[in-house]
């Protein structure tokens, strides 16, 4: 089988689910080729796992201040680049086509009636899955920036029939230190990050961002993302402050690691995350970078229970390659009752 797998790769999220399907599906040996868009190629790190990838402008999302500017997200993107893209990426010699929310992939398949199948969170939205920040711009971004007819949508509960548990690594283990909290909040002005937790002397802060340089502040290590680091530290804290971006909570439920999010306002996604993880009690909740919130959720948080997840990637790889492929929701029934 010879696949065209599209990655969103604005946020790192996609990123780091695509890399674990990237290792079932050469493990399997399944011929690949990732197609990567929506962020400059000289900010994509450590890629070595997907060998000769090919890289498309796409479209993105322009962020300030932790909210989205969907004026400045107008005026940024190069719709005339994504639609030449679309039209003339060669999709034809592949037997079949992943995106995940990537959107040159999917375009591409259904302007030349192309079958696409989507694999993501974005593809867990349906009628009985938690929605807040709804709008008629922000449905028309989660319903045509990425279709796909067929599709598998992950998320934290078995909110639809097709809906699977996310996709992880299965291999990661946590060695608590009590006193180091990872934060990650990329979207935020990161300035206003380290003043807030320079506020709490006696606890040690990581804070990672795209935009720093390593250096040491205080009580605060400030380090520039990286994969191999983030996933050190990640599985050495003691607790979370994040975004809601979905692969990352994930990871920090299979770890039981307590969560303080703050949702990138005016994205649909990350505010229906904030939502259902509020209605699951899986985290606590802040709007804005609040000392009093944090303050309190410093003081109360507690190790949680860990999700014991099963191996998502692994599952899906094998139903690819099945002759006769099991309905999804039987897929989804069985991967649920490991999901505890």
């Amino acid at each position: 089988m010879k696949i065209l797998y599209g990655v969103q790769a604005t946020g790192n999220g996609h990123i780091a689910r695509s890399r674990i399907m990237a290792k079932q599906l050469k493990e399997n040996g399944v011929e690949v080729t990732f197609l990567f868009s929506g962020r400059p190629k000289d900010k994509l790190f450590d890629m070595e796992i997907f060998g000769d990838f090919i890289y498309k402008q796409g479209l993105t999302f322009i962020v300030q201040n932790g909210k989205v500017n969907y004026l400045a997200t107008a005026f940024n993107n190069n719709f005339l680049r994504f639609i030449y893209d679309a039209h003339t990426l060669a999709i034809d010699d592949y037997d079949l086509i992943i995106t995940d929310f990537e959107p040159v992939t999917a375009w591409a398949a259904k302007l030349k009636k192309k079958p696409v199948l989507g694999i993501g969170h974005q593809y867990a939205f349906g009628h009985n899955t938690p929605r807040a920040g709804k709008s008629l711009l922000a449905e028309f971004v989660m319903n045509y920036f990425a279709p796909a007819k067929d599709s598998i949508g992950l998320h934290w509960a078995p909110f639809e029939q097709s809906i699977l548990p996310p996709i992880i690594d299965v291999g990661l283990t946590g060695k608590m230190d009590e006193d180091v909290v990872l934060v990650y909040l990329p979207f935020e002005n990161q300035s206003k990050v380290t003043t807030l937790l320079q506020q709490f002397p006696s606890k040690h802060f990581i804070q990672y961002s795209p935009d720093v340089n390593n250096t040491e502040d205080k009580n605060v290590s400030i380090r520039a993302t990286c994969y191999a680091g983030f996933k050190q530290d990640l599985c050495r804290a003691s607790a979370v402050i994040s975004n809601s971006g979905f692969e990352l909570i994930s990871e920090c439920l299979h770890l039981g690691l307590p969560l303080l999010v703050k949702p990138l306002q005016g994205q649909m996604e990350q505010e229906s995350n904030a939502l259902a993880l509020h209605d699951l009690k899986f985290a606590e909740v802040m709007r804005t970078l609040d000392e009093d919130i944090v303050a309190d959720w410093l003081e109360k948080c507690k190790p949680r229970i860990n999700k014991k997840t099963p191996d998502v990637a692994f599952e899906i790889v094998k139903w690819l390659l099945s002759e006769q492929r099991l309905p999804i929701d039987k897929v989804a029934a069985s991967l649920w009752q490991q999901y505890e």
